[in-house]
């Protein structure tokens, strides 16, 4: 019997699969690991008040909070005036007038009551128009009163002569028998003394006094538009009604 040598094949060696499965298992736990510190950050970075956030931002105290300027007015408004939405507006016109009595009354003669200007001139946005103040009856304006009233009126126009509404006019000062004065109304509440007249009630008879009585226009903020004027009043149911009108000049 022939013999044959048989030669043992050696076998390929085995790949260490043990070894690959570790390294697949830490590579996804890292990338399951980074997904989820994005998440976290993403979520802090949404929210910075969340209770995942170990550094919140401080909370503001409100006591530190900045206060707010407001504009307190200096005077009180007299009870007959309602608070509206204030403006400042230009009324439409006709030509102007240089009368410093209204258009739609009759009054010869008027008496001219020359005031006292304080302060430097030439330094604010109104003076007085030429003419003002002057005196005359108040059955013009307040028919049904004859002689039982006494006032001062008038109106603010602008630099084309417009009427003005909306500026704030201040009557200051004292007369014989009558209480200090301090009142505040707005022009353009007046409309028979023109689109941006005032009025002012003084007594409920005339009553005479030599420049105790001022009169001055105010804007919103209560700033000085015109200095304060100081006029006469006169003990004559004749003369019971001061006009006085203010131009602009800047």
């Amino acid at each position: 019997m022939d013999s044959y040598e048989i030669s043992e094949a050696s076998e390929p060696p085995r790949r260490k699969k043990g070894a690959g499965r570790v390294w697949n298992v830490l590579t996804i736990l890292i990338l399951v690991t980074f997904l989820c510190v994005v998440s976290y950050l993403a979520l802090i970075f949404i929210n910075p008040n969340s209770s995942l956030n170990p550094f919140p931002p401080p909370t503001l105290n409100p006591a530190n909070a900045t206060a707010t300027i407001t504009v307190t007015p200096r005077f009180t408004l007299v009870p007959s005036w309602t608070p509206t939405n204030v403006f400042i507006q230009i009324t439409d016109t006709p030509s102007p007038t240089q009368t410093p009595i209204a258009t739609n009354s009759v009054v010869e003669n008027p008496t001219s009551a020359a005031p006292v200007v304080t302060g430097i001139t030439g330094v604010f946005a109104f003076e007085l128009q030429t003419g003002s103040p002057s005196a005359i009856t108040g059955t013009e304006f307040h028919p049904d009163a004859g002689c039982n009233w006494s006032g001062v009126a008038g109106q603010a126009t602008s630099l084309n002569g417009e009427a003005v509404r909306g500026l704030f006019v201040q009557l200051g000062g004292s007369m014989p028998g009558e209480a200090g004065m301090d009142n505040l109304v707005m022009t353009g509440l007046a409309p028979h003394y023109g689109p941006g007249g005032f009025e002012f009630t003084l007594a409920d008879k005339p009553v005479a006094s030599n420049g105790t009585l001022w009169i001055q226009l105010l804007d919103q903020q209560n700033l000085p538009l015109s200095d304060r004027i100081y006029f006469n009043t006169f003990d004559d149911c004749q003369k019971n009604l001061i006009i006085i009108f203010f131009t602009q000049v800047r």
